[in-house]
């Protein structure tokens, strides 16, 4: 992989740590998980980002890691987790040197056929594996030295979708924990259904089924990755299938539909493959990649009722596949997966607009990133 001189510059939160009040973090790692290909990338390549000037520089990258296209770091920011997109499926365990940016292999575990999506509680005790072609969700408890022990549960999902070419069986694609981590969701792109699991890590097994049981969508639409609101009263799901963005109300484990927006603009007839979606940090946006048109679109958040209102697209390199916001909301970060490029955009807080910045790397294939603190 290509080691640019030429930095970038990031955003987008993962997950919060201990900083002194009013103050975010000036440096970060921004971790890219990425298809390995026979002369393109070999693993997953960490940058530093800094949060002031939105310049990237190279720090390491860990090779022999196949296909790892999903990466979640543990709170503690001591170890990171990687999803296996291949058969059979496994997740793999790192130590991270988040000073460094170093990789250090500790072990894996089997997980279901192509895991495209890992996560892990706050209080680090397990980690949950999506997996896409198994259509199952996995349950991995985390070792006292961060590796990885076998699966104490696995969710087998059942059932199939209206489109037959693509759920033929169930896809379980990404999951979430709600705010409180009472409950978690998975999308399941086979069966168009968003499932809902009370969580009790005490317990064995620590996913049981939720009342109801899981949440319908428009049939062929194809649930992808979701979103919570940061107080909790509302989840966004984004469906690759429709292209579309799904709005909820959100209570104990309830959804309740409030309003769905194709991400696409009026009179598009071309591909539809809708992929991430965040939320500003200051709540006031929500942006969604859209790979079939290949760009992020932009929604107003009603803080009243949650609804989304349409404001602005911007053109991407091709397949947005992941993005994230940074911290303080001034810049946002595209992988674009057949771009094969990572590019860091402009954020305006007070319209939420994007515009790109002349920092961009290019890397084959990243479809992951995820940025850490590094101080």
């Amino acid at each position: 992989m290509k080691k640019l001189l030429l930095i970038l510059s990031l955003l987008s939160p993962v997950f919060c740590f201990a900083q002194k009040k009013g103050t975010t973090p000036k440096t970060y790692d921004l971790v890219i998980g990425a298809y390995t290909r026979p002369n393109g990338n070999k693993g997953i390549a960490v940058y530093r980002f800094y949060a002031e000037t939105g310049k990237l520089a190279y720090l390491s990258q860990i090779d022999s890691i196949l296909n790892p296209t999903y990466v979640c770091v543990s709170p503690d920011r001591k170890f990171v987790y990687s999803g296996g997109e291949n058969k059979p499926g496994q997740v793999s365990a790192f130590k991270f040197d988040y000073a460094t940016g170093k990789l250090e292999l500790l072990n894996k575990q089997p997980a279901g056929a192509s895991v495209v999506h890992v996560a892990i509680d706050k209080k680090q005790k397990n980690v949950f594996a999506a997996a896409y072609s198994g259509g199952n969700l996995t349950v991995l408890p985390v070792n006292k030295d961060g590796s990885l022990a076998p699966a104490v549960q696995t969710v087998q999902h059942e059932g199939t979708g209206t489109n037959k070419s693509r759920q033929e069986a169930p896809h379980t694609h990404s999951s979430i924990l709600s705010p409180d981590e009472k409950y978690l969701m998975t999308a399941d792109l086979g069966t168009d259904k968003i499932n809902v699991y009370k969580y009790n890590p005490s317990k064995t097994p620590p996913l049981t089924p939720a009342d109801p049981e899981f949440e319908m969508v428009k049939g062929g639409n194809g649930p992808r990755h979701m979103t919570f609101s940061e107080n909790g009263k509302y989840m966004y799901l984004v469906q690759e299938m429709g292209s579309a963005v799904n709005a909820y109300a959100y209570n104990k484990g309830k959804l309740t539909f409030l309003q769905s927006l194709n991400l696409n603009p009026d009179g598009y007839t071309g591909r539809a493959s809708g992929a991430d979606v965040h939320i500003s940090p200051d709540g006031a946006y929500l942006y969604a990649s859209n790979r079939g048109i290949n760009e992020i679109v932009q929604y107003a958040i009603n803080p009243d009722n949650g609804q989304l209102t349409f404001v602005s697209r911007t053109s991407t390199d091709r397949t947005p596949r992941s993005f994230l916001i940074a911290p303080a909301g001034n810049f946002l970060i595209v992988s674009c997966q057949d771009g094969n490029s990572v590019t860091v955009f402009k954020v305006d807080k007070a319209t939420g607009k994007i515009t790109p910045t002349v920092n961009k790397i290019d890397i084959p294939t990243p479809v992951c990133i995820q940025l850490v603190p590094a101080e």
